[in-house]
């Protein structure tokens, strides 16, 4: 993994584990149910950010890679891409 990317990752990631903590917070102590939702959707969109990291790293390292070997792994590298994105029309 692109060290950069790896630490902005795992940064993200302990964002998150803190706003899931006080989503749960949020569900138990009864908050408004408007709250509970837009820190569920602030959550949602950090997750889509992160996502955004992980998808860089995957296409400036292993798909690089794959289609400079063309053939197989190049085809595999679509493949990939086209399940991060739900794309699959298998």
């Amino acid at each position: 993994m692109i060290e950069d990317i790896r630490k902005r990752a795992l940064h993200r990631t302990s964002i998150l584990e803190g706003q899931v903590r006080g989503l749960a917070r949020m569900i138990e102590n009864e908050d408004y149910c408007m709250d509970i939702i837009a820190q569920s959707r602030a959550i949602q969109k950090a997750l889509a950010s992160l996502d955004k990291l992980l998808i860089e790293n995957h296409l400036r390292t292993h798909v690089a890679h794959m289609f400079a070997e063309g053939g197989e792994h190049r085809e595999q590298a679509v493949a990939e891409l086209l399940k991060a994105y739900d794309l699959e029309t298998r």
